[in-house]
């Protein structure tokens, strides 16, 4: 499963492919010379699924690792409530839901059918807010995009495809002012 590739990374994918190849630079290093407020923030928020602390419930599984196969794809979901049929993706602040998190839970989804569960629900949970967000299940034609989209980022190639500097993406990158591409200095700093 080693050329599988993280469910977590296809939304990194989306925002920006370099900061794949900077995540993996950077991140035997201290934490500290790039993770920005929000992502600690979210760290801290995600330790109940992490730590599997954040319920009792025989029917809740935490921070379950998951595969597939078909889409050569594996990660972990963060929770899936075995009563209701429902997987849950938390995300500590959501202003807006963003495609590359779609395609995350998407992913979710697929590994945990292929694995034989049955999901009836999808939720991104906000936990600043305490809301439950719903997202329909994926049809056909979305698992279609999926794949294309996996392919994509199968097919990238950093020394042979341009990366595209986008001056509102950079900015709120938490490698921006690690990276060789841009000049900017992200909000963070």
């Amino acid at each position: 499963m080693d050329d599988y590739i993280s469910i977590a990374t296809l939304n990194d994918y989306i925002f920006c492919p370099y900061s794949i190849y900077l995540h993996n630079v950077y991140m035997e290093t201290d934490e500290s010379l790039y993770k920005a407020t929000p992502q600690v923030k979210g760290s801290i928020a995600h330790e109940g699924i992490d730590k599997k602390t954040g319920s009792t419930r025989k029917s809740d599984l935490y921070s379950m690792p998951v595969y597939s196969d078909q889409l050569g794809i594996r990660g972990k979901i963060d929770i899936y409530k075995s009563d209701k049929k429902q997987l849950i993706e938390r995300k500590n602040n959501i202003k807006k839901i963003f495609r590359g998190q779609i395609y995350q839970l998407w992913a979710q989804y697929f590994c945990m059918t292929e694995m034989g569960y049955q999901v009836e629900l999808l939720n991104f949970y906000e936990i600043s807010t305490n809301k439950m967000i719903p997202i329909k299940i994926p049809s056909e034609e979305n698992k279609k995009e999926l794949e294309i989209f996996i392919q994509q980022f199968k097919n990238y190639n950093p020394s042979e495809d341009v990366i595209t500097v986008n001056t509102n993406k950079c900015l709120h990158c938490i490698y921006c002012n690690l990276c060789d591409k841009t000049t900017y200095d992200n909000v963070y700093t």
